[in-house]
Parts: C-alpha cells; sequence; structure tokens
C-alpha cells in the first residue's frame, strides 16, 4: 500500500509545482536543489508569511532610544543593567565598552547598538559617549532614533556636554525622558533633586524644547546598584529593584517609528566596520520598506552634479546585534536597525536602496572641526627603529581609512609625506595617534592649531564653555593659569551640598586650553574636575600670556648617561632616564627659564690614571617626568614636533641642526 501512496502523493505534488512554477521563482524560500516535498511546503509557507506580516517587521512592536549623556554620568553601566534585566548575558561589566582603549581609559570613544526585547517589543538602544571631543558619534546617531533618555547626575546637574547633546537630540525632534542618576549616593536629596530637574528644564526651554518635548517623564536611578523608580527614594522595595520602569516607560514614552513598509526599501548608512569573511559591514535605521538576504540594491548619494550610483550588489548577510552578540537574520522592516554585508563602497552619510529608488536620504549634518594637527614621516636619527609602517604612503591609507569610518575626522594631504588631520579635540586626535602607534607606526606629529574664520574682515575663533569644580583653597592658581589663557568667567559659586568646593563656569578659547588639562590636575591636587565643549565661533581675544617654560635641547648622538644627568638637574625637570637614546634636537626637559637651553646629555665621565672615590652607581637622580601621549600633545610649542613609535613617544625640535633654529626663531610667529 506504501508504494502507490507515495507515488499518488508525488504525482499531486508535481502538478501543483508545475501549475505554480512562475511563482516559485520569485519565493525566496525556493531553492533549486530542494526536493518536491520541501519545494512545496516552501510554497506553502510563503503564501502563509505573505498572509500575515512577519512579528520581526512589524514597526509598532519597535522603540530606537539613544542613551545620551556628559561624560561620567553612567550611561554605559546603565547599558549593562538594561541587558542583564532583558536576559542578555554580559561578560563583564561596561560590555558595550569593546574597543580595548575604551576599556583602559574607561570612556565610550564610538557610538554602539544594541536591541533587547522587553514585553512583546523590541527596543533598539544606542550607547553615546560623552566626551565633547567625540561629539560627531552622537550626532550621527540622534537620526537613526525616536526617542532619548537624557542621564544627569544627580550630584553634578546639567554640565556642559549634557547642553551639547541635549541640543543636538531636540533639533531633531526626540522625545525625551529625564533619569536622574546615582541617587544612592548621601549627599544627594529629594530637594537636591527637585533643583537639578528645574535646572534641567530651563535648560530644555533655552534651547527651544517644544510643548511635548517639555512635558517628559522623570525617573530615579541608580544604574550601578541597577534600579529606576518612579519616585525618589534611595532604598526601593526588594520586588522594584529592577530596571522594568524605565524599559515600561521608553515603550509607553517613546512613539514607534513613523514609516511604511509597503515603500521601497531605503537604509542610511549611519555606522560602517570592517570584517576579515565579509568585508564591508553598513550599521543603519531603515527608512522605508523591508529588506531580505538576497536582495539586488545599490549604494547612492548626492553630489553637486546630480545623483551618483556609488555600487551595485546583493545583500549576503543581514544581522542584528541582540545584547551583546550579532545575530543573523533573514528579513528587516521599516523602522528597524539593522547591519548588513555584499556592498564595498558606499559609506557613512551614503544610502543603500532597491535598485528603482534613485532618491537618495538626506545626509547627516556635523558641526566643523576646530583643531589640526599635522601627521608626517618620522624623519628623526632613530626613526625604523620600533615601527613597521614607516612611509608617507601606509600612513596615509591608514588616515584616509579613519576619515571614512568617522565623520568627525577631515584629512588633507600636505607637502612631502604629510598629511592635515581636522578633528574635535586633542583626545580625538591622540586616541586616533595611540591607536596608530599599536598598529605599528611611527610618525611625526605637530602640536594642534586653532582653526579660525574670517568674517566680513573679522577674525574668529572657536570658544568653548568651560565647567570647573574645585577646592576653595585652588581658586585663585585656577583663575591666574586660565587669565593668561584669555578665559573669561561668567558665573561662580558655591557647589551645592559639597562643603568647601567652588563651581565656575567660563568660556575660553580652545587655543587657550590645549594643554592645560596636565596642568590643571597639578594645580589642584587632582582633586578639581574640569569638563569643556565647543560653543561658538568668536571675535579673536588676542595673544595668549606665557604659559609655558622654555625646554632643555640635547646638542649629543648616543646614550644619556647618569653623570650629565647629574649637572642638568639643576637647569629644570628632566623629560629622560639614564639608558635612553638621545640625538640633536631631541627635548630633554624643561628649562627652569622661559628661553631653550642646548645641553649634552651624553657626556661621559673623563677617565683618568687616578682612583675615583665617587663613581656612577652612587649617583641619585629624581625621577623624570614621564609624558604620556595627550600631555605630550598639549605640551609641545608651535616650533616642536612630537615622535611617536610603538614603543616609545619623544619630543624634538621642528629643526635638529642648531644653527637653522637660530635662523628660524628670527622670523615672526604666526
Amino acid at each position: 500500500m506504501a508504494g502507490p501512496l507515495l507515488r499518488s502523493l508525488y504525482s499531486a505534488t508535481k502538478r501543483s509545482i508545475s501549475s505554480s512554477s512562475s511563482s516559485q521563482l520569485l519565493n525566496p524560500y525556493f531553492s533549486p536543489r530542494a526536493t518536491p516535498f520541501s519545494r512545496a511546503f516552501s510554497t506553502a509557507a510563503a503564501a502563509s508569511a505573505a498572509a500575515a506580516p512577519s512579528p520581526s517587521v512589524d514597526p509598532s512592536r519597535l522603540r530606537n532610544v539613544a542613551v545620551i549623556a556628559h561624560v561620567d554620568h553612567g550611561k554605559t553601566t546603565l547599558m549593562d543593567r538594561l541587558l542583564r534585566q532583558c536576559g542578555a548575558d554580559i561578560p563583564h561589566e561596561r560590555a558595550m565598552d569593546s574597543i580595548s582603549l575604551e576599556r583602559e581609559r574607561g570612556i565610550t570613544i564610538t557610538s554602539k547598538v544594541t536591541s533587547i526585547a522587553w514585553k512583546d517589543n523590541e527596543l533598539n538602544m544606542v550607547d553615546t559617549p560623552g566626551h565633547a571631543d567625540f561629539g560627531g558619534e552622537v550626532e550621527r546617531v540622534v537620526g537613526m532614533v525616536e526617542g532619548a533618555v537624557l542621564l544627569v547626575d544627580a550630584g553634578e546637574g546639567p554640565l556642559a556636554q549634557t547642553k551639547f547633546v541635549l541640543a543636538k537630540a531636540l533639533k531633531y525632534g526626540l522625545r525625551p525622558i529625564l533619569l536622574l542618576n546615582k541617587v544612592d549616593r548621601p549627599s544627594v536629596s529629594e530637594e537636591r533633586c527637585n533643583e537639578v530637574e528645574s535646572l534641567v528644564f530651563d535648560l530644555f526651554a533655552s534651547l527651544g524644547a517644544t510643548e511635548e518635548q517639555l512635558d517628559f517623564p522623570v525617573l530615579y536611578a541608580s544604574a550601578k546598584e541597577g534600579w529606576t523608580s518612579a519616585t525618589f527614594t534611595k532604598d526601593p522595595p526588594a520586588g522594584a529593584r529592577d530596571m522594568s520602569q524605565l524599559l515600561d516607560t521608553i515603550v509607553g514614552h517613546v512613539p514607534p517609528p513613523n514609516v511604511s513598509l509597503d515603500a521601497p526599501f531605503q537604509m542610511m548608512v549611519s555606522m560602517m566596520e570592517r570584517d576579515f569573511y565579509l568585508g564591508r559591514i553598513l550599521t543603519g535605521r531603515v527608512s522605508s520598506g523591508i529588506v531580505r538576504a538576497g536582495d539586488k540594491v545599490h549604494g547612492i548619494r548626492s553630489t553637486e552634479s546630480g545623483v551618483q550610483k556609488i555600487e551595485e550588489g546583493k545583500v549576503l548577510k543581514l544581522m542584528k546585534k541582540k545584547g551583546t552578540s550579532m545575530a543573523l537574520i533573514d528579513t528587516a522592516g521599516a523602522g528597524d536597525i539593522i547591519s548588513m554585508a555584499g556592498l564595498a563602497s558606499p559609506s557613512i552619510g551614503h544610502t543603500v536602496a532597491n535598485m528603482e529608488v534613485m532618491n537618495p536620504l538626506p545626509t547627516i549634518e556635523l558641526d566643523p572641526p576646530t583643531i589640526s594637527m599635522t601627521f608626517s614621516v618620522n624623519d628623526s636619527p632613530l626613526a625604523g627603529r620600533d615601527g613597521t609602517h614607516l612611509t608617507g604612503g601606509r600612513i596615509g591609507d591608514r588616515l584616509m581609512a579613519e576619515a571614512e569610518t568617522n565623520l568627525a575626522i577631515n584629512v588633507l594631504p600636505g607637502l612631502s609625506d604629510s598629511f592635515e588631520v581636522q578633528g574635535r579635540g586633542e583626545l580625538q586626535l591622540g586616541i586616533l595617534i595611540e591607536n596608530m602607534r599599536r598598529e605599528g607606526f611611527e610618525l611625526s606629529v605637530s602640536p594642534p592649531k586653532v582653526m579660525y574664520k574670517t568674517e566680513n574682515g573679522q577674525k574668529l575663533e572657536p570658544l568653548e564653555e568651560v565647567t570647573i569644580e574645585v577646592n576653595e583653597e585652588h581658586v585663585g592658581l585656577v583663575m591666574e593659569a586660565l587669565t593668561h589663557r584669555r578665559a573669561e568667567i561668567i558665573d561662580m559659586g558655591p557647589v551645592p551640598g559639597d562643603i568647601g568646593r567652588t563651581r565656575l563656569s567660563l568660556t575660553c578659547p580652545s587655543r587657550g586650553l590645549v594643554g592645560y588639562r596636565s596642568v590643571f590636575s597639578s594645580d589642584t591636587r587632582g582633586n578639581g574636575f574640569m569638563h569643556r565643549a565647543f560653543l561658538t565661533y568668536a571675535k579673536h581675544r588676542g595673544p595668549l600670556g606665557n604659559v609655558r617654560k622654555g625646554v632643555l635641547v640635547s646638542m649629543g648622538f648616543g646614550t644619556i648617561t647618569a653623570h650629565a644627568l647629574m649637572s642638568l638637574e639643576a637647569r629644570g625637570t628632566l623629560f629622560v632616564s639614564p639608558g635612553m637614546e638621545a640625538y640633536d634636537g631631541m627635548i630633554i626637559g624643561e628649562h627652569s627659564r622661559d628661553s631653550d637651553l642646548d645641553v649634552n646629555p651624553v657626556r661621559t665621565k673623563e677617565l683618568s690614571n687616578m682612583r675615583s672615590a665617587g663613581k656612577d652607581e652612587n649617583v641619585k637622580l629624581s625621577p623624570p617626568r614621564l609624558m604620556t601621549l595627550e600631555e605630550a600633545i598639549g605640551y609641545v610649542a608651535s616650533d616642536e614636533l612630537i615622535e611617536v613609535t610603538p614603543k616609545v613617544i619623544r619630543l624634538r625640535k621642528k629643526y635638529l641642526d642648531v644653527n637653522k633654529r637660530k635662523s628660524m626663531s628670527k622670523r615672526p610667529k604666526e
């Protein structure tokens, strides 16, 4: 009986396939190597999928939210607790900080997207950096979301970067949720929280928030302990010590994406990374339509001459970050934030769309860069000893690749294998140099230069808003140093709830703040904090006062000796120790006076036939001041360079020959 039954089932299946062969060719589930039975079942699956929309592409279930805040207010810790609440496996604290430099320094450098499931809804959460230097990361992701969780430290209140990130969020019409974090601290009271809430409301109003945006919910949280509450408390009941209040507020307050599934597929690329196996991976928000793995798409962009087609291709893989891991998906719909592989040319700001679409989406607007540095080939006498990438071509390729993935950096080729790199601040460019150094590059870097503007014949320079909090005994030192740097005080007063502390609000030119952070740390004995954010371009405030001493410059080549350093210690602060290599024109210390001094640190002890009571082993030197990369960037003057290699950072004069330096010093300075 089994034989005739199987044959009849086979013939019936074959007839159904032959009668609907044309529909099968269009069926994404159809495989030419499938058996007749699997084809029949796949046809039925496709028919049922067409009848009912897949839950994975239903926009009403999506919520896209960015977590924005000032630096160190607890964004990444909050993301950890949200992931853990929704069942994700967290391998370590600060799980979203995946770059080694982020974990070492405890800061977020790049924006990152992940999705979590909560009560039949899917929440796409974007973790953003808090430093002003990485503001471009915030600007390029606020267009992907409909809502924002504004995190504010209940003790510190809104600070300079809070204003910057909030202005971007309000400009894009996001619905904010105010989360007062760190309310478990002893110094935070209900009165303080009410005061911070009113300060944030004033900030919203001053930035031109709409009535809808001003009606923001307020939650209280301790991200470190992993709970949120709708009312002020320091110790919620045991059943409420979780993040469910925040997740419910996001679902209730943030609107789902207002998109169309029926329109053709379009996606704006907001992030980009490279994979050894998949090639270029493009991440962005699907603006309209549905995309499936295997679809034909193309990359387009707007140019001055019209719309330019960049590349045609096929979607090889569709991926989505779920928790801390990347998951493969078959389909994605409008409103969702996804990653795709298959195209090699489109980059950030370009549009990926169906073949029939020829209208690119509007590009991302970024604030202009404020400082620039020149990267060039390392031409010192010790070049080539540590690094593997030494030529100008390799340095240029690496910088161009960085400019593709980071829109806040511009790279302009210069003369003789040099490149002008424009960015937001010395920290941002310092991170780039550190990454290149770890990859085996050797290069020479010029000191940061501020980018000026000219309007109506008037020279304008970038001003920054600076917030400083110090002990009362250090106020005089800080104000004196900032006066030399052309700062102007806007406000000054005691810190609420912190006796003996003073808060200063100032405006200062960007050029005056270059290198000030290390001076500030020394002046305040490490007890002060300083935050800064770009404010505006304003009239040039004139030359800076005397902000640095002269330097001790080597005039010998060889190994530095303890005998030579013993006599140089009285001249100033040394940056080197015995056994290090030195060369003509290398900076080995800071002079105690305002002028530079040429010295010989490689001088050896003259030998004679007479026995000497004192030996070099008895020489006791003070520990040298070893500079980090950030300190070196802030320290060097306009006629100096930083020599960066994988193993060492040296300071040197731009012109190594002493006679050339003297002739160049007579020229008028910029």
